[in-house]
């Protein structure tokens, strides 16, 4: 899977790469999407991705996340915010969910509020098993 493509090219996760894997998370661009995302996560967790496509940590972090990531559509969907194009989104991230910006940074949302966040070293897939 090209990595970058995928976080950049717009792609969600009923879509196939050009290498015909699929496609793990939705891109996050605008606020619009919460009402989707809310309405989503009374019926399964929501993790909101935060990613600085400038920082070399975030970068480390993404990319170890989605290596590990392997919950179907069912289980969990994943959105994926690149915070620097979309600051407004991550700023709306902060105020409807009432969590610190920090990045990189994952929230899961369940029931339409945030339930988990961590970030930096502390993005660890292991701890998302609990919500599924």
């Amino acid at each position: 899977m090209s990595f970058l493509k995928n976080i950049f090219g717009g792609t969600t996760s009923n879509e196939k790469s050009e290498n015909n894997e699929e496609v793990k998370f939705y891109t996050l661009n605008s606020n619009d999407e919460f009402e989707t995302i809310d309405k989503v996560s009374h019926q399964k967790p929501v993790v909101l991705f935060k990613h600085s496509t400038r920082c070399s940590i975030s970068r480390f972090a993404l990319k170890r996340f989605d290596a590990e990531y392997n919950f179907t559509d069912e289980q969990m969907d994943w959105y994926l915010l690149d915070l620097l194009s979309y600051r407004e989104v991550s700023n709306e991230i902060t105020s409807r969910y009432n969590v610190v910006h920090q990045s990189p940074q994952i929230v899961v949302i369940k029931n339409g509020k945030a339930i988990y966040t961590a970030s930096h070293d502390d993005i660890v897939f292991e701890d998302l098993k609990q919500f599924v």
